[in-house]
């Protein structure tokens, strides 16, 4: 009895565990059901918020600048050449690569040794022409002196007859006397036709003496230009270039001994696209006299030189587009001809229009203003000009809009920014930034300085005000980049 009651009792035991283990393996089982089928809790989304940078936009009068690339070049040009052939016997000391020469200035002289025994010939012949008609005009007047006294004879001649006629009149005459005058007479008479004849050959003598005159003096204006050839002077004040003439050496007509280059006469030739070439017209179709800055950069400093638009290539030329235009250059000090500088043209003003970034505005001419409930807006606007990083735009309902200066993908029509205002278009064009300064270490500030005192094509100007720059603890980082990549550092 004992052992069966122990049994049952281990046998409850075992079933009241297996029991509670069902239960809470149910319980557990609800629970996980009944988390499963929760349904999660709904937040509240809340609208994001765009900072974006916007601009005033404020409609105005703009004067537009078209950028073109050009070259310098003079305006007067002269090739010096040898008219005559010969010997160098003389430069002046100017004539080298670079000389600065004045008008009127001796610069060559080639062996005058042929030349001046032409002219010394030519003035022979010229005293030879002189004293032939010095000769003529004598004997001009000897020729018309024998033929007053031949017709003085005939005169008398005549006399003579009517006497011995009168005398065969009244009986007292002979009739071979009256031949005999008769006679006399015919033979004076023949003695005038042939002084008429001597003044006349005297007449022809002088004429040739005149030409022979003239002909004497042509050849000797010829000798003297051919002496006076062979001085080559300046025709105006300027530099040489080209050289290619030493002294002693021999030189051939025509040959081309160097260039003169007149520096104080610089323009700048550009060429410019026919669109841009409309711009520059005025009302009537002539090309305006339009302001000029030619900029040339140089290691940090640009030379920069003004001027006016002065004319414009007779053609379109053989393989190009668009329009050659000339601008006269004003007090181009630095310059050189062959420069290649950047050349910036005042258009005529355009009143009303916005100057804007040219990140603002889309492929479909578009800006995006803010309203008031400080949502985006699309605005359509008129594209007038580029203006390198801006823009010039016209549209109603422009005046006085914030207009984002930065479009991105993520802005669009009605969504909600944060402005942050920047400077208008205007006042970003006014406004120049400071360069950013660097210190420099004393290595390569030496390193720089020794660059640009080294660097012969620098003009002195440049070269004095850039060592002054390097100089100061501080130095411009636009100033040490252009330098550097220069030096290939």
């Amino acid at each position: 009895m004992r052992f069966l009651r122990k049994s049952l009792t281990g046998l409850f035991l075992l079933s009241l565990t297996l029991g509670l283990l069902v239960w809470a393996g149910a319980m557990v089982r609800d629970a996980v059901q009944a988390r499963l089928s929760e349904e999660p809790p709904q937040r509240r989304a809340s609208e994001q918020v765009f900072a974006v940078n916007v601009v005033t936009a404020l409609p105005g009068t703009e004067v537009p600048v078209l950028t073109a690339f050009g070259e310098v070049q003079s305006r007067r040009t002269l090739e010096l050449r040898a008219a005559t052939p010969g010997t160098v016997m003389e430069l002046a000391p100017e004539f080298v690569e670079g000389g600065r020469v004045s008008e009127g200035q001796l610069l060559a002289r080639i062996d005058p040794a042929e030349a001046q025994a032409e002219l010394d010939r030519a003035q022979s012949d010229l005293l030879d022409a002189q004293a032939e008609q010095r000769e003529a005009d004598r004997a001009l007047v000897i020729a018309q002196d024998e033929l007053s006294a031949a017709r003085e004879q005939v005169r008398l001649q005549e006399q003579a007859l009517q006497r011995q006629r009168d005398l065969v009149d009244r009986g007292v005459g002979a009739t071979a006397n009256v031949e005999s005058a008769e006679l006399a007479v015919s033979s004076a008479g023949q003695a005038v036709l042939t002084r008429r004849q001597a003044v006349a050959e005297a007449e022809a003598r002088i004429d040739q003496a005149v030409t022979d005159l003239k002909r004497a003096e042509v050849a000797l204006s010829e000798a003297e230009r051919r002496l006076a050839d062979t001085e080559i002077r300046a025709a105006f004040s300027g530099t040489l270039s080209d050289v290619t003439v030493v002294t002693g050496g021999l030189v051939s007509a025509n040959e081309q001994l160097a260039q003169l280059v007149d520096l104080d006469a610089l323009e700048v030739a550009f060429r410019v696209s026919t669109a841009q070439y409309t711009r520059l017209l005025d009302d009537e179709g002539d090309l305006r006299s339009a302001p000029v800055t030619a900029t040339l950069d140089t290691f940090g400093l640009d030379l920069a030189a003004t001027g006016v638009l002065d004319r414009e290539g007779a053609a379109v030329g053989e393989g190009q587009t668009g329009r050659r235009l000339f601008a006269d250059l004003d007090n181009a000090r630095g310059f050189k001809p062959g420069d290649f500088v950047t050349v910036t043209i005042q258009e005529a003003p355009i009143e009303n229009v916005a100057r804007l970034p040219a990140t603002a505005i889309n492929a479909a001419n578009e800006v995006l203003v803010v309203n008031e409930d400080q949502r985006l807006l699309p605005l359509p606007v008129e594209l007038i000009r580029r203006q390198g990083d801006d823009i010039l735009v016209r549209a109603e309902g422009l005046d006085g809009q914030q207009v984002v200066a930065q479009r991105t993908p993520l802005l669009g029509a009605g969504i909600k920014v944060r402005p942050t205002s920047t400077r208008s278009g205007r006042d970003r064009q006014d406004v120049t930034s400071d360069a950013t300064l660097l210190e420099l270490t004393e290595e390569r500030r030496a390193r720089l300085v020794a660059f640009v005192e080294g660097n012969d094509a620098m003009p002195e100007e440049a070269r004095t005000r850039i060592l002054a720059q390097l100089g100061q603890s501080r130095v411009p980082a636009q100033v040490v980049q252009s330098i550097e990549s220069r030096m290939g550092g």
